[in-house]
């Protein structure tokens, strides 16, 4: 490894010793690994082409990937080497993995939780390849500008990317606009534009090495490199055209689509990295002598969400278009390959297309999507007349990705019974067992073996070696959680994070973390239904209170939140905007700062999230209930040791039936009662009225307590709790703010407290994203492992 990471600097980077900067030392390592995973890459990929074996092709927008090095580095099991051997050359190892940018290719849980998949797929040895797009700028880097969000472009690719190989050989060709022509009886796609997708890969090595897949990552690049002409006229922009076309593709993740240029955008994204996978795809069946017919023999489809949905009408029309096939034939190879997750019950995150905008940009594809919508009316003429594919002047690709898999999975269990009763529910009627429940895990590698090393090894030390791929195992806690000594092993991990922490947020946003302190966090995208606005209005009543009873024993807390919101999203936006006004006023506060204190870092990220997660006590999972398709970051703070305060809703379900309702704090309307308390168009006013500690909140941001410099600057937020509380803050409040009194209670019992925390690790074995992706290939994929 020495001599490797030697060569590498020398001759890869073309840097001496003495004049090696961190970033040449990052670079000669992680090329060192790579070699190492390189193997078991080409090892799997021969067997998989040798033994026939079918493949799952993971078709995503997201892949939340996070730093690499440190997770390889783990999952090869050569941890204690390389850290011997950057001592030994005078370089300090944990430098030189936090120097490592995060890849800027996801959002959320959606993204994180397809980069779990991959990882576990690689553990299981289930023969998979992952496709996404090489997002230049990714989604955003987030600061802070007097509280208010400011988005600047993400650069993590400033810097060259070492862990990918570029592959220029596998490039298709992506058309868009046009017209559709019929010769010869058959239609004929004359696209207005095309762009080259070129592939660039990387290897996804599981837990010991023993088998890797490939994410393959798609970069735009223009069909016609530079119209020297114009150049050389002086039209020196236009000469540049096809190129800036082809870089906007793969520039960011999601871009602003309240603009019909935005919209379009997101179209072509969503076509470019779909298009590009399944002639891929086709590609590579063919090349292995395989028919068309045996396609769903040797391949598995999953669209993660609706963003790949159009999937369905491509292969239809590579099918039909370029290898000749009649509609019937392709549709049924088409509709035998694909899977359909669903991973959102809110309406407005069904993406739907107005048909002048799909038209469009894909054209044919329109065609294609309405012979879809007829042959599906026509073959179950039961269908009632308001469901289908395109409707009132929209394409649905909710009901495109349904009726074109095979398979359609919620990631709950609750999740997967409101898909069928509330969002679907008269094509379950006409596809019964259609939809399946496959519950969302985490891999336990990188969230517990790699990110919190105090408390793996208590856990190696107390069960042995070998949990890591047999989470259930965890289970072996639970016979030692009455005996003092191994809770107070167990707490001495927990405060060795919340110390390391404490010294992070110190210097990275000037907070005084007491590590004495409950660490209450909520991290995760800022969303109206997710309920930060619940956490900081609680915040301002415990503040509150402290100051009408200073002489009470009250337990210190500090509450950390995390997360980014949709730059086209005004109102999660001055969610933030208040966080931070109102962390600005308690934690300056001289009665109260030793008591309460309030921390938002920017940028949250998976980097942040490994800093976090560890040291939490409490994790926040307060959605609305019936709006949390599941989280996984539920998964990740109950598996290293923080119980939950939570709703019913998503996996907190779950989670509540294996930790026990003694270890977890339940609060909150259940989603049926959601529903029926949304009935009454009073029901917020009514809330308020009801809650003095509510009221007082919502008077203190209303005349400016937090916002001295604008006192108006919340009486929007304040009416819409008033008046529009669609995911019913105000009906929660008072059982959120007592529940959160027996958080207190709960912690200042340090007996109680520890058994919980224990009991919460102990239990967590469920939620392995390997047990999930055994689900997946038996149920949904019919794939067989190879190792």
């Amino acid at each position: 490894m020495r001599d490797d990471i030697l060569r590498h600097l020398i001759y890869t980077l073309g840097k001496d010793v003495p004049h090696a900067t961190r970033y040449d030392w990052r670079m000669a390592l992680s090329y060192a690994v790579r070699d190492r995973i390189v193997g078991p890459w080409f090892r799997s990929t021969r067997r998989t082409w040798a033994e026939g074996r079918k493949r799952v092709h993971y078709l995503s927008m997201e892949f939340l990937i996070g730093r690499i090095l440190e997770d390889a580095v783990v999952n090869i099991g050569l941890d204690e080497t390389v850290r011997g051997v950057m001592a030994d050359l005078g370089q300090d190892y944990r430098a030189l993995v936090e120097d490592e940018p995060d890849a800027a290719l996801g959002n959320g849980g959606l993204g994180r939780l397809a980069a779990c998949f991959m990882e576990s797929m690689a553990t299981l040895g289930c023969p998979a390849y992952g496709y996404g797009i090489r997002y230049e700028h990714g989604l955003f880097r987030q600061r802070f500008e007097a509280g208010f969000q400011v988005e600047t472009p993400e650069d993590w690719l400033s810097q060259a990317h070492p862990w990918e190989f570029a592959r220029p050989e596998a490039a298709y060709v992506i058309p868009f606009k046009g017209e559709v022509e019929t010769r010869d009886g058959r239609d004929h796609w004359v696209p207005g534009e095309t762009v080259i997708a070129s592939a660039f890969d990387t290897p996804v090595v599981g837990w010991q090495g023993k088998w890797a897949n490939t994410l393959r990552l798609w970069g735009a690049k223009p069909t016609t490199q530079f119209d020297l002409d114009r150049f050389n006229r002086g039209d020196y922009a236009a000469a540049a055209e096809p190129e800036a076309l082809a870089r906007t593709l793969s520039r960011v993740l999601y871009p602003d689509d309240t603009t019909y240029q935005g919209k379009e955008l997101r179209l072509k994204q969503e076509f470019f990295l779909t298009s590009a996978a399944l002639q891929d795809i086709l590609r590579r069946h063919l090349s292995a002598g395989h028919s068309l017919a045996s396609l769903p023999a040797h391949v598995a489809i999953q669209m993660n969400d609706t963003h790949p949905a159009i999937a369905g009408p491509e292969l239809i029309r590579l099918l039909m278009d370029d290898h000749g096939m009649v509609f019937a034939e392709a549709l049924e190879i088409t509709r035998a390959c694909l899977g359909y997750t669903n991973h959102t019950l809110l309406p407005e995150a069904l993406e739907r297309w107005a048909t002048f905008t799909f038209g469009n940009v894909l054209p044919r594809h329109m065609q294609i999507v309405e012979r879809i919508d007829d042959w599906h009316r026509r073959t179950w003429p039961s269908r009632p007349h308001y469901v289908g594919i395109v409707k009132h002047h929209e394409v649905r690709m909710g009901e495109l990705a349904f009726i074109m898999a095979h398979k359609v999975n919620g990631v709950s269990a609750l999740h997967s019974d409101l898909v069928k009763a509330n969002l679907f529910p008269e094509l379950n009627r006409l596809h019964p067992g259609r939809i399946v429940n496959q519950t969302n895990g985490v891999t336990p590698r990188r969230w517990l073996r790699m990110c919190n090393r105090p408390l793996a090894g208590l856990i190696t030390e107390t069960v042995g070696a070998g949990w890591e791929d047999h989470l259930d195992r965890l289970r072996g806690l639970e016979d030692h959680v009455g005996d003092a000594g191994f809770r107070a092993a167990f707490d001495a991990a927990k405060r060795q994070n919340k110390v390391a922490l404490a010294e992070w947020l110190s210097s990275e946003c000037e907070v005084k973390a007491d590590p004495d302190a409950i660490f209450d966090v909520q991290v995760k995208r800022i969303h109206e239904y997710k309920r930060q606005l619940l956490n900081i209005l609680q915040a301002v009543a415990h503040w509150k209170s402290i100051h009408d009873n200073p002489n009470a024993a009250w337990v210190p807390r500090l509450r950390i939140f995390g997360g980014k919101a949709a730059p086209g999203y005004a109102v999660a936006k001055e969610i933030i905007h208040l966080i931070n006004d109102v962390g600005s006023v308690i934690n300056a506060d001289p009665a109260t700062r030793d008591l309460l204190q309030i921390a938002y870092p920017a940028n949250y990220n998976v980097s942040m999230a490994e800093r976090l997660i560890p040291a939490a006590d409490l994790s926040e999972q307060i959605s609305t209930a019936g709006k949390e398709a599941s989280g996984t970051g539920n998964m990740k703070f109950m598996m290293n040791g923080a119980p939950t305060i939570g709703t019913l809703d998503g996996a907190n379900v779950e989670i509540l039936q294996e930790v026990g309702a003694d270890n977890f704090f339940l609060f909150g309307l259940t989603a049926g009662e959601v529903v029926k308390r949304r009935e009454d168009p009073d029901h917020a006013r009514k809330a308020i009225e009801a809650s003095q500690p509510l009221q007082d909140v919502l008077q203190m941001i209303a005349e400016g307590r937090f916002s001295p410099d604008q006192p108006d600057r919340y009486h929007g937020l304040v009416h819409r709790i008033w008046h529009h509380d669609y995911f019913l803050v105000a009906a929660d409040f008072d059982a959120y703010h007592a529940a959160q009194g027996q958080v207190d209670h709960a912690y200042a019992d340090r007996d109680r407290w520890l058994k919980m925390a224990a009991l919460n690790t102990a239990r967590s074995g469920l939620f392995s994203s390997d047990r999930t992706i055994r689900g997946y290939m038996d149920e949904i994929w019919s794939v067989e492992p190879a190792i």
